[in-house]
């Protein structure tokens, strides 16, 4: 699945969440960024042209490099010096309390170990900083999750790693984070078994 995962799934996810319904949906749950700001996961960088004013530097990393050419023509336009590390979310290079805002936008579902990287989140947050995320993951409703779970296992395989029925709010609270914010809703563009979104506000407490 390599060539797959490196060649072909990169180009079909940037075509599917380039439209302006997922542009909406990043610039709110990206309008409360400011100052040093950790992006996690940065994808193909479809999130750069969303950020408010305010953003003083943006640190981004992810596993892999997808898309090198596009990534670095978003990051060369964006109105902020970006900073791109390519590492793993599980155990991040920076020192306690470096951010104050860290970003997760539909990276959760994807990271193998996606308690250890909240951990680090929380770790690396300011006193009070926020986590502003926007994932997909389990829905509330019980027939449906249970449709979840039929189909994540082949999920996981076409979709890089992407997990279909996490769920979101949990993890986050169970790494220590304080929830002080979350929207529960479908998003219409996507497939209801993927849709079900989680968008909110965490934060390290002081």
């Amino acid at each position: 699945m390599g060539f797959y995962n490196n060649y072909i799934l990169p180009r079909l996810m940037d075509r599917m969440m380039r439209g302006e319904e997922f542009n909406r949906e990043r610039r709110i749950a990206l309008k409360d960024a400011h100052g040093e700001v950790l992006e996690i996961g940065l994808g193909t960088g479809l999130s750069l042209a969303n950020y408010p004013a305010g953003i003083t530097q943006l640190t981004a990393v992810d596993v892999t490099a997808m898309l090198p050419k596009v990534v670095a023509e978003r990051i060369a336009k964006a109105p902020f010096p970006v900073r791109f590390v390519q590492i793993t979310a599980e155990k991040l290079p920076f020192p306690d309390a470096s951010f104050d805002c860290v970003v997760s936008n539909l990276t959760l579902c994807t990271i193998p170990d996606a308690a250890s990287a909240l951990i680090e989140i929380r770790r690396v947050l300011k006193p009070s900083g926020q986590f502003l995320f926007m994932e997909h993951g389990r829905a509330n409703d019980a027939g449906l999750a249970r449709w979840q779970d039929r189909l994540n296992g082949i999920q996981k395989v076409i979709g890089g790693g992407c997990n279909l029925n996490r769920r979101i709010d949990a993890m986050i609270k169970s790494a220590g984070l304080d929830m002080t914010k979350l929207d529960r809703f479908e998003f219409a563009a996507m497939p209801r078994t993927h849709g079900q979104m989680y968008r909110g506000i965490a934060t390290r407490p002081a």
